[in-house]
């Protein structure tokens, strides 16, 4: 079809974008690199590191730090919060490019007498808009001339391609049927349409609007770390408190011949005292902040980040991953997500019921005649000279899935000729070509209801004409089809030519009944399954009718297991109040005829109710939603509003993907928890220590240098090593975690105390034992103790080595230490890289750490000493697994 317009000149076009603007629609703000850090540092944790970095900083100038303390915090502060924002920053700006790739439309369009081509921004009001099958309508606007199918799925979930025709002079410029919408896609017909709004003006441009609006919450992670935070803060300052105390408790009644003695001395020497418990004290505050936790969370998200890419997962938004992790609700879209999203024939019926459900499982004859019956029935054009590629211009879904069914016989064009044509209508129901050359024969195919009342024949599993007399079995079949919400379509032959009145043929053979829908993806029962499994309550929502998405739904497995399963309608959920909602959300599973505001609403009650959140979107339509959701899955074939509005990206469009974003997520929290078993038992035995310490006659069994240097290489080095921890299948059998739910559970507790607790009682054993001290005696003498230089570094080495020993301990809940231990190439190189950098400094540590060399047999002795704790730890464990159960699901169940 040919159309010409003059279109609008120059100072038409600059007096239109004057007036109304041009189409370009405002996008969310991109952040810096530089907002994204200042956002990072905003952190609970990092801004307590900060604090204790200054202090260190102060207690540096007035000499009584070293500068190499304020530099170790000051190097996890920046790899915590660089490597973080760089990796947000880098998949940002690819994401950017990509967004800017696929906003570079060319657009057709009648300008100053002739038709042009024009980047989609620069469209005005008034713009005649030439639209082919496979454009995408550029703005919003009437369709003056021509028709179309247009796909508006992306704007309103429905999957039915919708029919526009041309307006009429004198009819109502607003009905729908004349109108088109930016992001709709035409599928067939040719147009041409008159721009009544652009840019911001435009549906898209306000659902962009609203999208600009929505609020941002905590994530889970976030809100438990402020929480920690807050905790940590407390116990520093507690601890603190009680270093103060206990130093100088030692100092006035202990070391002391008598507390009147102690306040005769020199105010100088008590004024000392008073500035050394005031700096151990801080220094506690100090060791208290897991430096390193920031740093791993960084790490395990960017790691995890690359892996998830490597299987179609891009994340955009870093705490998206443990966001994921924490979810206990998705809503998720039906089409091309849980299904294939095109239409495909599932199943092929002979007229005894017989059912074929591949191409390749039917008869021979039967099949060519279906293939050759298919082939040449239709009006679309097509081009098979790549049957990987096959171009069927003019085909709707339905004759496209038809088509693509026999695909084999699509380039046998044969001899063929085409006598007379009934083209398909709703009225009539059915379409009708006649043919001659290879065979003469009259080719029918349409609604069976329509095309069996004229069959007097069917075709045998053999392709020999028969009696087609009970019809029982062939009901039964397609009844069955009907259930699963199938499409169905007979064909038929038969020899009577097409007539005159274009009436449907007498006297026709039944070839076969097509049962069509859009298919299930294979890997879509199972990924629904791991969901459940992991306690992800999974509602999908879809703008298909309720029979079309509850057969989907019981064939997905949604609807298993819960004999209270609800299905609502669009309309259903309308009458209920918020209220009413909230209670039958636990078992929801479908909304059918879905609009964009009931997924807005599911998901702003769902939050009011604590749960975490997931929606998947495609679709203009879903961008709200995906928004404004805990975390949003957008979907890779979907709309650039959706992509920008979701915080991961799934470039298959596949919820199996989905899942696994969900099992890294989990995989990211179990580092986390695993860190602080691990650190928070060095801080609590540390204190302890250096605590209990003063009640022994130590002053500093623990140096503040040493317990700074243990501060920076036990949490810088050791986080990272938890940051490669394997994604482990047995955590998706496991429930989500509440939202309120504290990082640190009963289990962890048991872990850190009783360890922390055990490390401190063998320590002070270590310090007061005469074994030991003459185990340990001896050596190359330092300036500030020569007497007992051997002694302490051997104590060091020790408490450094046991905390080392139980890194071992932390990773895994059960009690297989080597499980999966290799799968963490980090841990491997780490744990053995600290061991080695240990051992150099504290045989070259000097005056600095306090140290001398020890002899080989000196640190076999230490080292034995040392790993004592893993059976420590192995005993806690195995009493825990007897009196309260053991926590790892695969453990349990062996034993």
């Amino acid at each position: 079809m040919k159309f010409t317009y003059p279109g609008l000149t120059d100072q038409e076009v600059e007096a239109s974008r004057a007036q109304h603007g041009s189409n370009a629609v405002a996008s969310q703000e991109v952040e810096t690199f530089w907002d994204k850090l200042l956002g990072n540092l905003k952190d609970p944790i990092i801004i307590i590191l900060i604090a204790a970095l200054l202090i260190t900083l102060v207690l540096t100038v007035f000499g009584y730090a070293e500068w190499y303390e304020s530099v170790g915090i000051a190097f996890a502060v920046v790899i915590a919060t660089f490597v973080a924002t760089w990796s947000e920053h880098s998949n940002e700006q690819s994401f950017q490019k990509l967004l800017e790739e696929a906003s570079m439309i060319l657009v057709k369009v009648f300008r100053n007498g002739r038709l042009t081509e024009i980047s989609i921004n620069n469209l005005v009001v008034g713009d005649y808009i030439l639209l082919q099958p496979g454009d995408t309508v550029p703005t919003d606007g009437a369709l003056i001339a021509g028709h179309a199918e247009v796909d508006e799925a992306a704007l309103t979930g429905e999957s039915e391609p919708v029919k526009k025709t041309a307006l009429p002079d004198g009819a109502n410029p607003e009905a729908e049927e004349h109108r088109l919408f930016r992001a709709g896609l035409l599928v067939d017909g040719e147009c041409v349409m008159q721009a009544s709004a652009v840019g911001d003006k435009t549906r898209y441009g306000q659902t962009m609007k609203e999208l600009l609006s929505a609020e941002d919450r905590l994530s889970p992670l976030q809100h438990k770390l402020t929480v920690l935070g807050g905790h940590i803060s407390m116990f520093g300052y507690i601890g603190a408190t009680f270093i103060f105390i206990a130093f100088m408790f030692n100092n006035m009644f202990l070391q002391a011949e008598s507390f009147d003695l102690y306040w005769a001395q020199a105010s100088g020497l008590i004024v000392k005292d008073f500035v050394t418990a005031a700096i151990l004290a801080i220094i506690v505050v100090v060791v208290a902040v897991p430096e390193g936790l920031p740093m791993m969370i960084a790490m395990v998200l960017a790691i995890n980040m690359k892996k998830l890419l490597s299987v179609k997962v891009l994340v955009r938004k870093l705490l998206g991953i443990e966001t994921a992790g924490s979810l206990n609700l998705l809503f998720t879209d039906k089409t091309g997500t849980l299904t294939q999203g095109r239409l495909s024939v599932s199943a092929f019926l002979t007229g005894a019921g017989g059912q074929y459900d591949q191409l390749d499982a039917i008869p021979q004859t039967l099949r060519d005649t279906a293939g050759f019956a298919l082939r040449n029935n239709t009006s679309a054009v097509i081009d098979a000279s790549n049957l990987n590629d096959i171009k069927m211009v003019g085909a709707d879904r339905t004759e496209q899935a038809l088509l693509r069914f026999v695909t084999p016989y699509l380039a046998q064009n044969g001899n063929v000729d085409i006598v007379d044509m009934i083209p398909f209508n709703s009225t009539r129901k059915f379409s009708a070509t006649q043919v001659t050359g290879d065979r003469t024969v009259t080719l029918v195919k349409g609604a069976p209801e329509v095309i069996l009342q004229n069959c007097v024949r069917c075709l045998d599993a053999d392709g020999n004409a028969v009696d087609f007399g009970n019809r029982d079995a062939l009901q039964t079949a397609m009844s069955a089809l009907s259930g699963r919400a199938m499409r169905l379509l007979a064909i038929a032959v038969t020899d009577t030519p097409i007539d005159d009145s274009k009436a449907l043929p007498a006297n026709l053979t039944l070839v076969g009944v097509f049962g069509m829908r859009d298919e299930l993806r294979e890997t879509s029962y199972a990924s629904v399954k791991t969901a459940k499994n992991a306690g992800i309550h999974v509602v999908m929502i879809t703008g298909d009718a309720k029979d079309t998405a509850q057969a989907i739904a019981k064939d997905v497995g949604l609807l298993e297991d819960d004999p209270q399963a609800i299905i609502l309608t669009s309309a259903e959920l309308a009458t209920l109040s918020d209220e009413e909602v909230k209670q039958k959300l636990p078992h929801l599973y479908v909304v059918a005829r879905a609009f964009p505001t009931d997924k807005s609403r599911l998901v702003k009650l769902a939050k009011e109710l604590g749960l975490v959140v997931g929606m998947t979107g495609d679709g203009v339509n879903d961008a709200p939603a995906v928004k404004n959701a805990d975390v949003g899955f957008a979907m890779g074939s979907g709309t650039e509003m959706t992509k920008e509005s979701g915080d991961i990206v799934i470039l298959d469009d596949n919820f199996s993907s989905l899942t696994k974003a969900v099992l890294y997520g989990r995989t990211l929290f179990k580092s986390i928890r695993k860190f602080l078993i691990f650190q928070l038992t060095v801080n609590v035995s540390a204190i302890l220590v250096v605590f209990l310490g003063q009640f022994f006659g130590f002053d500093l069994p623990l140096t503040m240098t040493q317990l700074l240097w243990l501060n920076i290489i036990m949490d810088t080095l050791a986080g990272l090593a938890f940051a490669g921890e394997a994604a482990l299948q047995r955590y998706m059998l496991e429930k989500p975690l509440r939202r309120d739910e504290p990082l640190i559970n009963t289990d962890m507790w048991s872990s850190i105390l009783i360890n922390g607790a055990f490390i401190a009682f063998i320590s002070i054993v270590f310090l007061t034992s005469d074994w030991t001290k003459t185990l340990f005696s001896g050596g190359h003498p330092v300036p500030s103790d020569p007497a007992q230089a051997k002694f302490l570094t051997a104590f060091f080495a020790f408490f450094v080595f046991v905390q080392i020993f139980n890194t071992f301990n932390a990773r895994t809940q059960g009690l297989k230490l080597w499980e999966h231990l290799l799968d963490n190439r980090l841990f491997s190189i780490i744990i053995p890289s600290i061991m080695a950098i240990q051992i150099f400094f504290i045989t070259f540590g000097g005056e600095i750490l306090r140290t001398v060399g020890l002899s080989v047999s000196e640190w076999i002795a230490v080292l034995l000493m040392a790993v004592i704790i893993i059976p420590v730890d192995l005993l806690r464990k195995a009493a825990r697994n007897k009196w309260f159960g053991n926590p790892v699901p695969q453990e349990a169940a062996q034993g």
